[in-house]
């Protein structure tokens, strides 16, 4: 998955592992996202690639994992579901190995 990812764009694989830049501005000491009028043109750019990254995901997996990761906003949500998901799942069965052996 690293290499199809890096190679529609190198960042995107950056953006899934580590997620977007979301531009904040801390308001009386809460935090909350910038309005869109206030964005420059590297918070688009982070923001395009989440949602390539997101495009990516969604083609590349079957209708069951579609469902599990759809509602999603950021590409790095989606990655940690479907890392918990199967990793999770392998760790399982290799213990229950363990316990047969």
């Amino acid at each position: 998955m690293t290499i199809f990812l890096q190679s529609l764009d190198y960042q995107l694989w950056h953006i899934i592992v580590n997620g977007p830049k979301v531009p904040t501005i801390t308001i009386e000491g809460v935090v909350s996202i910038n309005p869109e009028d206030e964005f420059n043109d590297n918070d688009f750019r982070m923001l395009q690639l989440n949602s390539k990254a997101k495009h990516a995901l969604f083609c590349a997996l079957g209708p069951n994992e579609f469902n599990r990761i759809s509602s999603c906003y950021y590409a790095k949500e989606m990655w940690n579901l479907l890392e918990i998901t199967y990793e999770g799942a392998n760790r399982v069965k290799e213990s229950k190995i363990s316990m047969l052996v």
